[in-house]
């Protein structure tokens, strides 16, 4: 083999263990696919993790911070405390078909301060009525219906008009500013009587 005759350079001095020649480059190894599989499905989990992270973070679910306001705590609604007032005057009406109910239940309300002058007795047009109640006017009657409830052995309270002073000017002998509390006996109280009822 004839000898090159070309002037020598620096490619002629590489050693034969480099496994290139010249300008030739080794081959790159070829990377396995399951290994790509591997970090494409880590990166979507990763990426899925995120996102609903975020979207819990921009809804509110989550707080990244301590100023979330303490939860509001149960708290009993406020009642309104009985009070004894024997300033009212009271009238005690018979729901039942049980004479002398109304008395008895007079006579309880009497022996617990009111003027006897100030407690009047009748019979209410319904002789099937349920439960007893206490009427009571104005706001500011709801003290002493639950107390006059108390007294008699407890009893039902609502607000109404019912048998209540007119506050017509027209009316003669208008009696607006008179406090009143109206008793309707009921059935509940057939079975044993006012006085048998238990006292608070």
């Amino acid at each position: 083999m004839a000898r090159s005759t070309f002037p020598r350079d620096r490619f002629d001095d590489l050693p034969d263990a480099s496994g290139r020649v010249g300008a030739h480059r080794a081959e790159k190894p070829r990377l396995r696919g399951w290994i790509v599989f591997l970090w494409a499905a880590l990166a979507t989990l990763v990426l899925i993790i995120v996102g609903i992270f975020g979207t819990l973070v921009v809804s509110g679910r989550i707080s990244l911070g301590d100023d979330a306001a303490p939860a509001p705590s149960a708290s009993a609604e406020p009642t309104t405390p009985a009070v004894v007032d024997t300033s009212y005057s009271v009238v005690v009406l018979n729901g039942t078909t049980n004479d002398g109910l109304a008395g008895e239940t007079r006579d309880r309300i009497v022996a617990a301060g009111w003027p006897g002058t100030s407690v009047e007795t009748g019979s209410s047009d319904s002789t099937d009525f349920a439960t007893t109640t206490i009427y009571y006017l104005r706001d500011t009657d709801l003290p002493a219906a639950e107390g006059l409830a108390q007294t008699i052995g407890g009893a039902e309270v609502a607000q109404s008009d019912f048998l209540q002073p007119t506050d017509d000017p027209d009316t003669p002998g208008d009696e607006s500013d008179v406090k009143r509390l109206i008793v309707v006996l009921g059935l509940d109280r057939v079975a044993g009587g006012a006085d048998e009822t238990p006292a608070p």
